[in-house]
């Protein structure tokens, strides 16, 4: 038999593999984006999974492979079934722009003033006009350089897919394989601290479903009132867009704008350039709403945090991380939570988790009750060996 390593030795292996795992780690810091993005991509389609295994009583790789493979043919078909149809709209869209920019250059060929001062605005319009004809041609320097970018997206986008797909079929026995790298007598503690971890996560998806419908609900309703064609369906995308941090309402304002500015208003009177500047003042008043008190109320009660905390988070993720960073940030803070709460039960000495010292505190006042008050039976034979 080998002789074990002293302790010594076993503490300079463990530094020397901690460095070489942090310097790996950052050599391929790039590869952490579409990690992450998979694991997304199978954590918002896992509930379309449970449903599977739970009304159609089907295994659980066969539902995720049913769910993965849906939504793949989905997604590449629905880029061949729209394109046609929003190439129309934008025709139409280009029509009803250069009409609206043909009543303003009339308007603005007249100088604007505004006190004592005196606007000149009549080339605003030829200028916008040239931006837009403009031809967005690459430059054959730079054709090389796109061609290298595209390759990459698309490389990345298998690894994507890749990993979404085995995260979604061999989950469980990932998880598993993870849970037995600990020691045998800690390994149900992995599992328990895992199905806790699980519940935030679940909890957070039914925050982000619930933050959707109040979103898409008062959407509709404020822009019915100001009469905007398309209010409820207009909403819904909003609220929709919603799960996509920062660009997702940047897209939902570029929308109602466009449809306020081109259809005008229902029930109002007024040119179309100022209901179009009444509908995006109401988003934006609804969208700080949204962000300064809904979101972290609805996401913070739904992973047990503070909504002040969840705001910080919130807002300090979108300067520094983006909006993978805003997707995560909540879940992971809530996620840091339990398991800090687990290290530091486990540090005092304490049972690792709050249910378990219930259980042993029942068992030991249970325990304490039986012997102050034994059981009838105890009490009998225990008077007739007295009596004898």
């Amino acid at each position: 038999m080998k002789t074990p390593w002293d302790i010594p030795f076993r503490y300079i292996v463990m530094i020397f593999l901690a460095i070489f795992a942090l310097a790996a780690l950052w050599y391929i810091r790039d590869v952490f984006k579409p990690l992450i993005s998979a694991g997304l991509m199978a954590y918002f389609l896992s509930p379309a999974v449970n449903f599977l295994v739970l009304r159609a009583h089907i295994r659980r790789k066969v539902a995720a492979n049913i769910v993965y493979f849906v939504t793949l043919i989905v997604l590449i078909a629905l880029p061949f079934t729209i394109l046609p149809a929003l190439f129309d709209e934008f025709q139409g869209i280009m029509t009803d722009l250069n009409r609206t920019l043909n009543q303003m250059q009339t308007v603005l060929v007249e100088p604007q003033k505004i006190g004592n001062v005196n606007l000149y605005l009549g080339g605003l319009i030829p200028a916008i006009r040239e931006n837009l004809n403009a031809d967005i041609v690459p430059l054959p320097e730079d054709a090389l350089r796109v061609l290298e970018i595209t390759s990459r997206n698309f490389l990345w986008l298998l690894v994507v897919l890749v990993t979404a797909y085995y995260l979604m079929t061999d989950w469980e026995r990932l998880k598993n394989w993870l849970i037995r790298l600990a020691p045998e007598e800690e390994q149900p503690d992995m599992d328990q601290l895992y199905h806790d971890i699980r519940k935030v996560w679940s909890s957070y998806l039914g925050g982000q479903i619930k933050l959707i419908i109040i979103l898409a609900i008062l959407y509709s309703i404020v822009w019915t009132a100001i009469g905007l064609p398309g209010a409820l369906g207009l909403g819904i995308l909003a609220g929709l867009m919603n799960l996509i941090p920062e660009v997702g309402p940047a897209g939902a304002a570029i929308f109602a704008t466009t449809v306020a500015l081109l259809e005008g208003s229902n029930f109002f009177e007024m040119p179309n350039f100022f209901f179009a500047m009444l509908t995006l003042g109401i988003y934006l008043l609804v969208n700080t709403f949204k962000t300064v008190w809904l979101q972290p109320r609805v996401l913070g009660h739904s992973v047990f945090l503070h909504e002040g905390l969840v705001f910080v988070a919130i807002i300090t993720a979108i300067v520094l991380l983006g909006v993978l960073g805003v997707l995560i940030v909540v879940p992971l803070l809530a996620t840091l939570v339990v398991v800090g709460r687990y290290l530091r039960r486990r540090l005092l000495g304490m049972a690792s988790f709050v249910e378990r010292e219930a259980l042993t505190v029942s068992a030991d006042t249970l325990s304490a009750e039986r012997r102050k008050n034994p059981p009838r039976s105890a009490r009998k034979s225990k008077k007739t060996k007295h009596t004898k």
